[in-house]
């Protein structure tokens, strides 16, 4: 699992910086300000969950596995939604997919808040004893 998550926050870098150079070079003179306002938005949240993504395939023994499991698949899970909505919608798609963007928020909160539940539980193992 470890290598996973630091295998897709490979991946999902590298297409945030490309969307980044997309957004900045060819799409700045193309679309409303409002839209690139998305786009950047979504580039610059995609960028950092990225780096939890790598974060969360570094974790292990610090964060309970079920824990990391479930922020990674929520770390990554919210790139796609939340990035991938307002990326949509930036490049024409329709507002309706607005609706989805807070999906994708919510799983990044959801992320955030295993990696931290799963940290004191760690903890508490260990305290115990536990391996």
């Amino acid at each position: 699992m470890q290598r996973s998550f630091i295998l897709w926050a490979g991946v999902f870098g590298a297409l945030g910086v490309l969307c980044g150079a997309f957004g900045a070079h060819a799409l700045r003179s193309r679309i409303s300000p409002e839209a690139l306002g998305w786009f950047e938005t979504g580039t610059r949240y995609h960028l950092i969950h990225a780096l939890a993504l790598f974060g969360t395939g570094l974790a292990a023994g610090h964060v309970d596995e079920h824990a990391r499991r479930v922020a990674g698949a929520c770390f990554a899970g919210g790139i796609v939604l939340f990035a991938g909505s307002l990326y949509a919608m930036a490049l024409g798609g329709p507002r309706l997919l607005g609706a989805i963007t807070p999906l994708g928020g919510a799983a990044w909160i959801a992320g955030w808040i295993a990696i931290s539940a799963g940290s004191v539980r760690r903890h508490d193992d260990q305290g115990r004893g536990a391996a």
